[in-house]
């Protein structure tokens, strides 16, 4: 076919029709202009159409029959290692690469650690996602505040896939940025937060040893934050308090203060369930927190609290509202999704 097509560029060009010309007269055969540039020009050059003589060893490793073994691999499991497929087709990790990269156009992606979702879950989150961007028109995500709770251990926070150390030898690297110290239960504190498009509340911290429930919700965040974050935080204008269905927040007694409150509020049969793709606190902010305020580790819980402290005023309002932004996009991709999984 490729021979056929030669043949046909260069009778055009012998009878005298520029590249330009025969491009539109082969327009059906899907000629690029690069082939004719270079059928001619080889034309010219040996006075044949012909494939010139390759130099080089011929290729021996990377054969179609290699080539059709792999794929049949892969289709039958993806989850292979490219380090164990070479060994056991004998040829160096290397050939293997480049077949299934170049070969067979195949990438490695890594499996990632996402929130439990089911059929029921899935229907829940695509029909409260298409109410809660029916109620939030364009603009108004302005106008919620986001809450949530987060854990910090006082150990080190490291990202494994990327953070990397330079040195001539491994032996050369000190202990000390070598190594990331851990232990089995390390010390922590649970903080609670709430941010919007141009404000945030101040951390709390849940006393060690107590538990969350309606009574501390309301003693912690509820009546020193919530009540009056109306006139500090929106100086007085329209707002809507977001919290999601855990159970101190979704308890009847919960609910009922904010309507006592006068607080607009998202409630517990509106919030998606297991959705923090969807909350600006669970998707960027406490990422941000904890690789400012845990990039050392801490001997005690009072120097990690006062490094949280310090760090979440640093944080840019840009970034935070940056976050808010997302929000009704977020929403969109989880109804696009049908409900599903969108990071």
């Amino acid at each position: 076919m490729l021979e056929e097509i030669r043949s046909k560029i260069v009778t055009f060009h012998e009878s005298g029709f520029s590249n330009s010309e025969i491009l539109k007269r082969l327009k059906n055969d899907k000629v690029n202009p690069m082939l004719i540039y270079r059928t001619i020009k080889r034309y010219i050059e040996t006075g044949s159409v012909s494939d010139r003589k390759r130099i080089g060893r011929p290729r021996s490793a990377r054969t179609p029959a290699l080539k059709n073994s792999v794929r049949c691999r892969i289709l039958r499991n993806p989850r292979r290692s490219m380090r164990r497929m070479s060994r056991e087709f004998c040829v160096n990790h290397e050939t293997m690469l480049k077949l299934v990269v170049e070969d067979l156009g195949m990438k490695s992606y890594k499996r990632k650690n996402v929130h439990h979702l089911n059929d029921s879950i899935r229907r829940k989150r695509l029909e409260r996602c298409i109410q809660l961007k029916a109620r939030f028109a364009p603009g108004t995500e302005d106008q919620i505040l986001f809450s949530d709770e987060k854990l910090f251990t006082v150990e080190e926070a490291s990202n494994r896939q990327n953070e990397r150390i330079l040195a001539s030898r491994s032996q050369d690297i000190p202990d000390s940025i070598k190594y990331i110290d851990r232990v089995q239960k390390p010390l922590s504190l649970m903080v609670w937060a709430g941010v919007s498009a141009d404000s945030r509340t101040n951390l709390i911290f849940v006393p060690q040893g107590v538990k969350i429930n309606s009574q501390t919700y309301r003693e912690l965040v509820l009546e020193p934050e919530i009540a009056s974050a109306g006139e500090k935080l929106f100086q007085n204008h329209p707002w809507t308090y977001q919290q999601d269905s855990a159970p101190a927040h979704a308890s009847k007694v919960s609910q009922s203060w904010f309507r006592e409150q006068n607080i607009d509020f998202i409630s517990k049969d509106e919030w998606p369930p297991s959705s923090p793709d969807l909350n600006p606190l669970d998707y960027s902010v406490w990422a941000n927190l904890e690789s400012r305020a845990c990039a050392k580790s801490h001997k005690s819980l009072e120097s990690h609290k006062v490094s949280l402290l310090s760090e979440w005023q640093k944080i840019p309002q840009e970034e935070l509202r940056k976050a808010v932004h997302q929000f009704r996009s977020r929403l969109t991709s989880v109804i696009h999704k049908k409900g599903g999984y969108i990071e």
